[in-house]
């Protein structure tokens, strides 16, 4: 048998047939039953911008581990969070975290797309932002509308 050889794609094409884009709503229907408080879809856009800004910097922190870490050693910031995380148990204690520190979270619908606005080809689960100069508009208004959102108790 002789091999067929493909056809060379642009990066964008392979992306778009690699994986499907799924709509905000779609994307509802995976979430975990402690996401709240949930971002809206302008919120969640205005989110994966201040993390591209803040990754450009490099004054973010990815993963579990490293935001668990620096939330205990008093770094301030703006924690998102993936909704769409199982099991539960992997991230359901860094919310109680946040709120003893008053940190401020937010939870998205997506971690692939988490982790792709961090600028890694791996899914993310959390985030936190660090403020900081360069983005500090994009990041307050995150930060504004993120301590507008409604505490799930």
């Amino acid at each position: 048998m002789t091999k067929v050889k493909k056809e060379k794609l642009d990066e964008g094409e392979e992306a778009a047939q690699a994986t499907p884009e799924l709509s905000y709503e779609e994307m509802l229907a995976n979430l975990n039953p402690i996401a709240q408080p949930l971002a809206g879809r302008k919120l969640t856009k205005r989110l994966y911008k201040c993390i591209k800004k803040a990754s450009k910097h490099k004054n973010i922190r990815r993963g579990v581990k490293e935001v668990q870490k620096f939330i205990n050693k008093g770094e301030k910031g703006l924690v998102v969070l993936a909704g769409d995380t199982f099991p539960i148990e992997v991230y359901c204690h860094v919310p109680i975290m946040c709120e003893d520190r008053s940190i401020p979270y937010a939870y998205i619908p997506s971690k692939s797309d988490l982790g792709a606005a961090a600028g890694s080809k791996r899914p993310a689960c959390v985030i936190l932002i660090k403020p900081n100069s360069e983005y500090q508009d994009s990041y307050n208004d995150c930060l504004e509308e993120v301590q507008a959102l409604p505490l799930p108790y």
